[in-house]
């Protein structure tokens, strides 16, 4: 079982829509009383960074194959489907702490 879901929020530049997503983010599992440590990186840090986080949220299309968990979390940032964004990391979040 796990103590802490470790986060990675990625975006083209890394910096941009990243950081708004991970703000969202944050408040989101502080609410939820979920432990979570978070970053944020380029789609291009992606791979090299995968195997020290738990969860992998993207702020747009993201087409390589990982080995962790992946998220679209555009809805965060635009409000499109953002109730069912934040369910899906949630659960996400949950099941990780579970295992």
């Amino acid at each position: 079982m796990k103590n802490t879901v470790k986060i990675l929020v990625a975006c083209g530049s890394g910096v941009a829509t990243s950081t708004v997503a991970q703000e969202n983010v944050k408040d989101l599992l502080k609410e939820e009383g979920i432990p979570f440590e978070i970053s944020t990186c380029t789609f291009s840090e992606i791979p090299s960074r995968q195997d020290n986080v738990d969860l992998i949220l993207v702020t747009s299309k993201y087409n390589e194959a990982l080995d962790k968990p992946l998220i679209s979390v555009f809805g965060l940032i635009s409000g499109i489907n953002r109730k069912k964004i934040e369910e899906q990391i949630i659960n996400e979040c949950k099941k990780i702490l579970e295992n």
